[in-house]
């Protein structure tokens, strides 16, 4: 039987307000919804994942402009080749298919080019709309696996290795990696992540986060009681150390105190996407 109170109280550690009576089989499963980084050796349909990607171009898209791409790897090799790439992530090789989301601003520039128009909007606005059209597209695809059953985990740190993963892809200029996405059969039960409460997330009328670091305090508690980090998942421990209570705010502020992907934007620029 479905248990909303418990959702809830799982998602944010909380004894959650009065939610209404408004729970159906979608809800259901956002609010359970769990990563997933162990996949059984088993084949994922071929009809079943046309239907995913079906879903996932079923997202919301900027203008109707579509500005993104999904390459499907199924090839053992490739999908090694990827996992190689990221060694604290062996089980990318492991799930029967891998979801490369890529935003794509080269599509509508050839179209513009083929209809003899002149295509003024190579700029920073562009980039945003195709990356957010790629990321609502997976999250659609990721809704309906999830529905069914099958598991998923977003990867964005395809992009650390952004010039290898791109030759891997053999992607052209205008294409650029937004986060891969292994899906399979769930090997084991995965946990549901505890998150900030509404009070950090949510705002009324205008912004205001005037009490985060109270309301931050009492979440890293929580968390911190229920998944307390062990040191090989505490950020740049060869700087900081090992903490004993090693909080989701302390390893948020390490992991941001070193800058990641510094390399991205040129790497951009140098396959003719302007962020300016």
């Amino acid at each position: 039987m479905r248990d909303l109170k418990k959702m809830l109280q799982d998602r944010y550690g909380l004894e959650p307000n009065d939610q209404g009576e408004y729970l159906n089989d979608t809800i259901t499963v956002l609010l359970g919804r769990r990563v997933c980084r162990a996949f059984e050796d088993r084949e994922l349909d071929p009809k079943l994942l046309n239907l995913l990607l079906a879903c996932a171009q079923s997202a919301p898209t900027k203008s109707n402009l579509q500005q993104y791409s999904i390459i499907v790897v199924k090839n053992k090799a490739k999908q090694e080749a990827i996992a190689d790439l990221i060694p604290s992530m062996p089980w990318i090789a492991d799930a029967p298919v891998f979801l490369a989301f890529l935003g794509d601003v080269r599509r509508n520039r050839k179209l513009a080019e083929l209809r003899g128009r002149d295509y003024a909007n190579n700029n920073v606005d562009t980039f945003m709309n195709a990356a957010v059209d790629a990321a609502l597209a997976m999250q659609m695809l990721i809704i309906a696996a999830e529905s069914i059953g099958l598991g998923c985990c977003p990867i964005s740190y395809v992009r650390n290795r952004i010039e290898d993963y791109a030759a891997i892809l053999e992607l052209p200029d205008g294409v650029f990696p937004i986060a891969g996405l292994p899906i399979g059969w769930p090997a084991r039960d995965g946990y549901v992540s505890m998150r900030l409460p509404q009070d950090v997330i949510i705002h009324q009328e205008r912004y205001d986060d005037s009490n985060l670091d109270t309301v931050v305090n009492s979440y890293d508690d929580r968390n911190h009681q229920r998944f307390p980090l062990p040191a090989e998942k505490q950020r740049h421990t060869d700087k900081y150390g090992v903490m004993e209570k090693c909080t989701w705010s302390e390893n948020v502020s390490r992991q941001l105190s070193v800058p990641e992907r510094d390399g991205f934007a040129a790497w951009l620029k140098s396959r003719g996407i302007n962020l300016e």
